[in-house]
């Protein structure tokens, strides 16, 4: 006997972004964007992508046509994930997701015209979640993170938040998943920056495998260096993610155990509050940036 698939419709939107984000995304292992696009990863569940233009064969007005079509048909019941920040500057000017009737739609427009009537909005990326770095100083384009130009506009909608330059493929698949399995996240699912606490719940700087070296005061001077990389500019000691013991690409590595220090990519204020990447946070800075994003 069959089981009848609920489909949970969805559509991925960009906006000032390089989709670094799609490619992380493309790169998943288990499941792979094939499995997520085409079987239902939870059982007798299935998402339903129905846009995402840099993958999507579609182009033009028809393909526009789908997210007009999704909103009206699935009111209430669809998620839209949006990846890169939004162009507030010259009403969005700059910034535009494509074309109907001959007239440039502003991608800021389009989202919130979609997430009115969405069921939940997911930020894919830290350009999408806090603005990063299209919003770093002095943001001409004047971007910033959705949850901002959400609050502006008056749209009281779930936001949850898959920062990281870009995010791991799983921190946004199992994120999805959530979402089809349980529902809407609770309060103490997320974070004081609404990220996920099963992917964002630990310091960086506390599972890192070269913890040791930081309480034995064992310090690189060059990224070649054995030792911690705190005095190059490591920003672990204030970064959340489960990078340590995830890993990336299918397990192989990450930018640690590459050498490189991390540099913070998953926190609110980055990249203005992490710069110099290469120098050591002093400790004033460091006080600043807990106090500024943690209250």
């Amino acid at each position: 006997m069959s089981t009848k698939v609920v489909e949970i419709p969805a559509v991925w939107i960009a906006g000032a972004s390089c989709s670094g984000c799609s490619v992380s995304l493309l790169n998943a292992v288990s499941p792979t964007v094939k499995n997520l696009l085409i079987d239902p990863i939870i059982p007798g569940k299935h998402l339903n992508l129905r846009f995402h233009s840099t993958v999507m064969a579609g182009q033009g007005e028809p393909a526009m046509q789908v997210l007009q079509a999704t909103r009206k048909a699935d009111k209430g019941g669809y998620l839209v994930l949006v990846e890169g920040s939004v162009v507030g500057q010259d009403d969005g000017l700059y910034c535009t997701i494509g074309e109907v009737g001959g007239k440039q739609i502003a991608f800021q427009d389009k989202l919130l015209d979609l997430a009115r009537d969405a069921l939940a909005v997911v930020s894919v990326g830290t350009c999408a979640s806090f603005g990063g770095i299209p919003a770093a100083h002095p943001n001409p384009s004047r971007s910033q993170g959705v949850k901002q130009a959400l609050d502006q506009a008056g749209i009281k909608k779930p936001v949850i938040n898959v920062p990281g330059c870009p995010p791991h493929p799983d921190w946004l698949l199992g994120t999805v998943a959530m979402v089809m399995l349980k529902g809407l996240p609770s309060a103490d699912d997320l974070d004081y920056a609404l990220r996920p606490k099963a992917f964002y719940g630990k310091l960086i700087h506390d599972n890192c495998p070269r913890r040791a070296y930081f309480d034995a005061g064992r310090f690189a001077q060059r990224a070649s260096d054995p030792g911690c990389l705190y005095q190059i500019g490591c920003k672990g000691p204030l970064t959340y993610a489960d990078c340590p013991t995830r890993l990336w690409n299918n397990g192989v590595n990450w930018c640690v155990g590459a050498g490189s220090p991390c540099i913070g990519c998953c926190e609110p204020t980055f990249p203005d509050d992490v710069q110099p990447v290469f120098e050591k946070i002093n400790e004033d800075r460091l006080s600043r940036f807990q106090i500024k994003t943690r209250g």
